[in-house]
């Protein structure tokens, strides 16, 4: 078995339910006595705190969705002194009112170990140089990823977005061993070198952590046969904290989703009862340690399966598959339900794709 970041990597199933039963209780009782939003919702769904006995009981709480937290723009939703936020993220709110998120110091701490947690998983240590070239700002994905790689204890570099001359040099001059990239801005980082005359392969990196984006297993191949390095998907998404939600071990078979933080289910979109395993459906998280702004049920829109089984890496934490789409992405076509990521993943079969 690998060596583990942190003891609740390697928990039993029966210790991250019966955690997550104490934890969904707990969180339950702090918005019905925190939260006038929530505790309005739970009212009218005939819910108290009391009546929270286990992890099942979660499908007698109504959703939390997108327009929901909207609503409760900007901090309507803390249920803690706003004395103890210490930093907002939200959302660009290009099509609307935005999202904000607000934490606590503790919020980032266990936001920092979780990502530390994640990228362990997948063999970074000390010794690695990281180069974070992910946007910083409002964005979530910039700050969350660097703080776990501080505290794993990575020579971290703040590279930011864009400007692919600099990130070359910056990998050249520094002997960046992984980086946190846009799977799509890797294959043009790739392609740039190729451009240059060198060889993407002789570079020193040896890990990419990717995400912010659906691609398919073929873009995943292409990459690590470009830079002769393994990558890795991510998940996570600013309601829930941004990265840290769920991470791919090296087994590369679906991303382990942290239950001692987040309660994940899976439901169909149109019904909202839960799917069997292996079934597609909408994700819903629920935040289970989260001070600042608890968030019950949340629908992601995000739709992925959960795999049933347990991985040969040992975590018994739950994983689930990539994403396929959006819930509102999807399309019939004479009965068959069609994603867009069905279609990326024929046309990258054919290597002109791309280039």
């Amino acid at each position: 078995m690998e060596k583990a970041y942190d003891a609740a990597e390697f928990w039993s199933r029966d210790q991250i339910e019966a955690t997550q039963a104490v934890r969904l209780k707990n969180v339950v009782t702090r918005v019905w006595n925190g939260s006038p939003f929530y505790r309005k919702r739970l009212e009218e769904a005939g819910v108290t705190p009391e009546s929270i006995r286990s992890i099942a009981d979660i499908e007698r709480i109504p959703f939390t969705t997108k327009d929901d937290l909207r609503s409760q723009y900007p901090l309507n939703l803390v249920i803690v002194p706003h004395s103890k936020l210490v930093r907002l993220h939200c959302s660009s709110g290009t099509t609307g009112t935005p999202t904000a998120i607000a934490h606590t110091q503790n919020d980032l701490n266990v936001w920092a170990d979780l990502m530390a947690r994640c990228l362990h998983m997948v063999g970074v240590t000390k010794d690695d140089v990281f180069q974070n070239m992910s946007g910083y700002g409002l964005f979530t994905g910039g700050l969350g990823i660097h703080a776990g790689a501080e505290r794993l204890g990575c020579m971290t570099i703040p590279a930011g977005a864009g400007n692919t001359k600099r990130q070359i040099k910056l990998v050249k001059d520094f002997k960046t061993t992984v980086a946190h990239i846009l799977p799509s801005y890797a294959l043009i980082l790739g392609e740039r070198l190729r451009e240059m005359g060198e060889d993407p392969r002789k570079l020193s990196l040896r890990i990419a952590v990717v995400g912010a984006e659906p691609y398919t297993e073929g873009f995943r191949k292409r990459i690590e046969d470009l830079f002769d390095m393994k990558v890795y998907n991510s998940y996570g998404l600013s309601e829930m904290n941004g990265p840290s939600v769920g991470f791919e071990c090296r087994e590369q078979n679906g991303l382990h989703l942290w239950e001692d933080a987040y309660l994940a289910e899976i439901i169909d979109p149109a019904t909202g009862r839960h799917v069997q395993p292996g079934e597609v459906g909408e994700l819903v998280l629920t935040t289970l340690v989260r001070e600042s702004m608890p968030i019950l049920r949340y629908r992601t829109r995000d739709l992925t399966t959960f795999i049933p089984g347990e991985c040969p890496c040992g975590r018994r934490h739950m994983r689930m598959g990539r994403i396929v789409g959006r819930a509102d992405d999807m399309f019939i076509c004479k009965g068959v339900n069609i994603y867009p990521s069905q279609i990326e993943e024929v046309l990258m079969k054919f290597k002109e794709v791309g280039k």
